[in-house]
């Protein structure tokens, strides 16, 4: 069904039309974890993610198949690698995508010049949809992972990593419905039988971990999740004996290690990564992985399209969560200078000042006293200590928030 000649063709048959994306090698990480860490960057990817990989693969290769045009259904990554792949084969396409989709996925996948279809509440009922609109116009359908050709297309990227990194040790991959990971683990230990394929899903929405325990593809229950590119609550019937007989293991991430990681590579890499491309970075990083020290390991930074606005919530959240923002309250004697002593003295204590708010006109105040709050830029929670404990020696009182 899928060989590794049939991947290695399909690299020659893609080169030029997607991007061979970087393989770099992570300091910050690697001295985190006790490994050699490298990054593989399919964020920088055509259309943002490894999609275009199997989508173009598949348009190539059935290009006299397709009859009026191609249908597919996805929640944002497979729209837009197919999107990008159709106009650049001169063949139109319509994607389908669940009434929630994000606009900025949505519009995303217009500007690549599909039509975009907003039906269903989840992806398997645009998924069903999307069939039942193909069988009805004698257009193509394809699926977003369970499928021979796009399993071989995503291959290509653990031929990329097997080529830059020979003897790699370990390749954690980010796992959805199976189609990347079974391609890559099919690529990899074709070609390196030893090294370890480990997959990474959130705990929100576990497939592939349940199906390898149980034996079979099976159905979960879907949560929300910030990992929404691997939302997929049944892996496809292609993909599962590749998993079965291939992926070493899977393990399960937290929304807050996804977090953490996101929020991580942004700061220390500067890469931008969405949910499920973040996702082996919280696995290892949370010991979930259990890997010898000094191995060469792989994480597939798997996409990097992420809502602008979900985006901000989780730099926010994550920078309260980790001691980087403090955020208190201070009631002052309203005379002149007092607020220009309490600022100097945060000044003092290295802090940055975000945002400040002076309320001098609140029911509960008296008529002498403001209240004045501010958001704080730290160091760490030892940092917020050592403030809030200059603060009260100093003779403010505050309120932490």
């Amino acid at each position: 069904m899928v060989s590794l000649d049939d991947i290695q063709k399909a690299a020659e048959l893609i080169k030029g039309r997607v991007l061979r994306t970087p393989l770099i090698y992570s300091p910050t990480f690697s001295k985190m974890t006790g490994t050699e860490v490298y990054l593989k960057l399919e964020n920088l990817q055509k259309g943002g993610s490894f999609k275009i990989r199997g989508a173009t693969y598949k348009i190539l290769t059935k290009c006299d198949q397709l009859g009026p045009g191609i249908v597919a259904a996805s929640i944002g990554n497979h729209a837009q690698g197919v999107a990008m792949a159709a106009r650049a084969a001169g063949i139109p396409a319509t994607i389908v995508m669940p009434v929630w989709t994000s606009i900025t996925k949505q519009e995303a996948t217009r500007e690549y010049g599909a039509d975009v279809v907003l039906k269903g509440q989840t992806l398997m009922e645009s998924l069903q949809i999307a069939k039942q609109m193909a069988a009805s116009t004698g257009k193509t359908f394809i699926h977003p992972f369970d499928d021979p050709g796009l399993i071989t297309g995503q291959g290509t990227v653990g031929l990329e990593i097997l080529e830059d990194l020979p003897d790699v040790d370990a390749i954690i991959v980010p796992v959805g419905g199976g189609g990347l990971i079974s391609g890559v683990a099919f690529a990899a230990k074709a070609i390196r039988p030893k090294t370890r394929i480990i997959g990474v899903q959130a705990e929100a929405c576990p497939s592939a971990f349940v199906a390898l325990r149980e034996g079979k593809p099976s159905v979960v229950e879907e949560k929300i999740s910030i990992a929404d590119a691997i939302m997929v609550t049944r892996v496809g019937e292609a993909d599962f004996p590749i998993l079965k007989e291939k992926v070493d293991e899977i393990v399960l991430v937290s929304e807050e290690q996804i977090a953490a990681a996101i929020l991580l590579l942004l700061e220390r890499k500067k890469v931008l990564a969405e949910g499920a491309g973040a996702a082996p970075l919280a696995a290892l990083l949370s010991s979930s992985v259990a890997l010898p020290k000094g191995s060469k390991v792989v994480l597939v930074i798997s996409g990097g399209n992420v809502d602008s606005r979900l985006l901000d919530r989780i730099i926010r959240q994550g920078l309260l969560k980790h001691g980087r923002i403090m955020r208190l309250s201070v009631t002052l004697e309203d005379r002149p200078g007092s607020l220009a002593g309490l600022l100097d003295m945060v000044a003092r204590t290295q802090a940055n000042i975000i945002h400040i708010y002076h309320a001098r006109n609140e029911r509960d105040l008296p008529i002498f006293q403001t209240r004045v709050e501010l958001e704080l830029e730290t160091r760490g929670i030892d940092h917020i200590a050592k403030i809030a404990n200059a603060l009260r020696d100093a003779g403010y009182k505050i309120e932490l928030k």
